[in-house]
């Protein structure tokens, strides 16, 4: 959570912040955690079914989950696209299933969060790459 909370300190307006990690691995708890630093109290739920859960706040959060999107037609249709802009962040579960149709475009903006589950429950080893804070 101390993590989270510094990377939602110090993320900039426009960026994108790709999770991977296999499920329970704490990607929605991490986003609770970054809101947390924005002073965004909002009750934080993976938007598996809604797709999209609209935190509102300064920056603009938005909170996807994009398991079941599996084609580029399919991100499309979900209007993922106009939620993008320099004053919104985009927080985004299963991200390996839109990557290849984002990176190219957006790679300044994509910032990289994994989370690896351990041998203890309570431990996770997570990586942060990319950015532009």
């Amino acid at each position: 959570m101390r993590l989270a909370e510094t990377l939602g300190r110090n993320i900039a307006g426009g960026s994108i912040v790709l999770f991977s990690g296999e499920m329970g691995a704490g990607k929605t708890a991490f986003v609770r955690g970054a809101l947390k630093a924005y002073g965004n109290t909002a009750f934080v739920s993976s938007p598996t079914f809604a797709l999209v859960n609209d935190y509102g706040g300064e920056p603009h959060i938005y909170h996807f989950d994009m398991y079941r999107v599996a084609t580029e037609e399919d991100l499309y249709s979900t209007g993922f696209f106009d939620y993008i802009s320099d004053e919104s962040v985009l927080f985004i579960e299963w991200s390996e299933n839109i990557r290849d149709f984002i990176e190219n475009d957006y790679s300044s903006r994509i910032i990289d969060v994994s989370i690896d589950k351990t041998q203890n429950e309570n431990e996770r080893v997570i990586t942060v790459k990319g950015g532009c804070f």
